[in-house]
């Protein structure tokens, strides 16, 4: 039995501190496959209480062993701040070392390089933005991303492209529903590497508010005939609302799927790059029965969409 499967044994028997010192020991005995195990359960906290900056430094630790998807995972928690302070610059260092053996991360290395932001990765404005529509509340953001950044973001989740999911509203968990027929892939903060940070970072910056308010960066991809029925981005009474919705068109070249609010019959539909902001709820967090929209049926091509709802308060997931 090797040692993360004896760690197992342990910890299934309760013994969750002999589990966590037995893959302690594997780690610094070279073993960077004990150093991402003992970094998922910090991650998770499903076995010992969650700890975002163990887990980081799991991930570094085995990183550094050489563990190719650790050191991933550790220049996007340098980057976003998770589990840490943000370390932007030593984050791109990192990533820089990487590209010259990797062309995926010498691809996102020259598109960050072309990205208006500041040394620390900050978003440089303005953002210009026109008023679509009062109510519901909607606005266009023109040429939010490059054509180069989109066509990055599409590359990068076309490996990834699973089928979408909706909230149940009895039980807050993410489920397969007919009302949303799109693919899609988010990116949590483990891959929320440096690049998808800087655009969630201006997507946070043009709305006015933090990076940390918001769920995961999706795309999502509409084939012909698929769509996303009338609905709410709003949950409910939740305690921690999605107040704002804001969508970024990343291609043109398709026909259909358009952006419609039944309230008022507003259509909207970008050109590649264009973001698209838009009201969910009141200032109380109380849901815009306006707000209501749909992702009309793409009817030739394929149409690529980056999403990211914004929520209240700060989102832990």
């Amino acid at each position: 039995m090797n040692r993360i499967d004896r760690a197992y044994e342990l910890a299934n028997r309760g013994e969750a501190a002999a589990a966590t010192s037995l893959l302690d020991e594997g780690g610094e005995a070279g073993e960077a496959e004990c150093w991402v195990e003992l970094a998922s359960w910090y991650l998770t906290g499903q076995i010992v209480p969650r700890d975002l900056l163990k887990a980081r430094e799991c991930f570094r630790l085995a990183g550094d062993l050489g563990h190719e998807q650790a050191q991933s995972i550790h220049i996007a928690l340098l980057a976003n701040g998770a589990g840490g302070s943000v370390d932007w610059p030593k984050a791109l260092n990192l990533l820089e070392n990487v590209a010259g053996l990797d062309s995926s991360a010498a691809r996102e290395l020259a598109v960050i390089k072309s990205m208006p932001i500041g040394p620390d990765g900050e978003p440089q404005g303005p953002f210009p933005s026109e008023i679509l529509s009062v109510s519901p509340d909607v606005r266009l953001f023109p040429g939010l991303f490059t054509a180069e950044e989109c066509d990055w973001l599409i590359e990068r989740s076309l490996p990834l492209l699973q089928p979408s999911l909706v909230v149940d509203p009895h039980s807050g968990q993410q489920v397969p529903n007919p009302v949303r027929t799109s693919d899609a892939v988010a990116f949590p903060l483990v891959i929320e590497s440096p690049a998808i940070h800087a655009l969630c970072r201006r997507l946070a910056a043009a709305s006015g508010t933090d990076v940390k308010q918001a769920e995961p960066l999706q795309v999502l991809r509409y084939r012909p005939g698929q769509e996303y029925r009338p609905h709410f981005d709003a949950i409910g009474d939740a305690d921690n609302q999605r107040m704002l919705t804001f969508l970024v068109y990343l291609n043109d070249d398709y026909e259909g799927g358009e952006t419609e609010f039944l309230a008022n019959g507003l259509k909207a539909r970008g050109r590649k790059g264009d973001g698209l902001l838009f009201r969910n709820a009141d200032a109380a967090g109380k849901p815009d029965l306006n707000a209501q929209h749909a992702g009309l049926p793409v009817t030739a091509g394929e149409k690529y969409l980056a999403s990211r709802w914004i929520r209240e308060q700060r989102f832990t997931p």
